[in-house]
């Protein structure tokens, strides 16, 4: 199973603003070429989704505090899902449109002891929001069955945490599915960490985490 137990982004705050630059920029040689592709569709009255922030529309001002989190990202995590244990690889793209929101999409397969994908697990949709008072509003919708609205804040300028308000599952979805909490952030080599802890029995256990490294934007 993949080691994430340094993966989590407790420790964002311990790279000053002058290494982050110089490491963002160091690593943006090898990313900001890269975005997702537009689909190009003739007469389309809106401007295509971006990941990057070099290309298409301006991100809109309101979205300053979330600038961090825009790109494509890819990386390994574990999931313990109602003692269920495995490894899973994820592909995480964060983009945006120039209107006030951001575009959520991920992408989460299994992985074997040796790192080879084994298939499809879940994949998560949808927008995060943020306001004047830096009160975040996250909305998901993932394929299990489940939709889940999140309110937050930024922790600094690096980090932003989310709690459950509402979680919902359908007649299908999962049968125990407490409310949660996540916390994302990029760590001292600017990858993005998050972690998803889930109220089990009156206590918040670790659900899922994973370490992402940028690959475009």
């Amino acid at each position: 199973m993949a080691d994430t137990e340094n993966t989590t982004p407790e420790n964002t705050g311990s790279l000053n603003g002058n290494e982050a630059v110089n490491l963002a920029a160091e690593q943006s040689k090898n990313t900001a070429h890269r975005n997702i592709p537009a689909l190009g569709f003739e007469d389309f009255p809106l401007e295509e989704d971006t990941a990057n922030l070099r290309q298409g529309p301006s991100l809109h001002d309101g979205l300053l505090a979330l600038l961090p989190l825009v790109g494509v990202w890819t990386g390994t995590g574990q999931a313990n899902d109602n003692g269920e244990e495995y490894a899973f690889g994820q592909r995480l793209v964060i983009s945006h449109d120039g209107e006030n929101y951001l575009r959520f999409e991920s992408r989460i397969w299994r992985i074997d002891e040796d790192g080879n994908a084994t298939g499809a697990d879940q994949r998560e949709v949808g927008f995060w929001r943020i306001s004047l008072k830096d009160e975040i509003e996250v909305t998901l919708t993932n394929s299990r069955g489940l939709v889940e609205v999140m309110y937050g804040e930024p922790v600094n300028e690096r980090a932003w945490q989310l709690q459950s308000a509402t979680t919902l599952a359908t007649e299908s979805g999962p049968k125990q599915h407490g409310a949660g909490k996540r916390l994302y952030g990029l760590m001292p080599n600017n990858n993005l960490g998050w972690v998803d802890e889930r109220a089990v029995g009156g206590e918040m256990v670790p659900y899922m985490s994973a370490e992402l490294k940028r690959i475009a934007g």
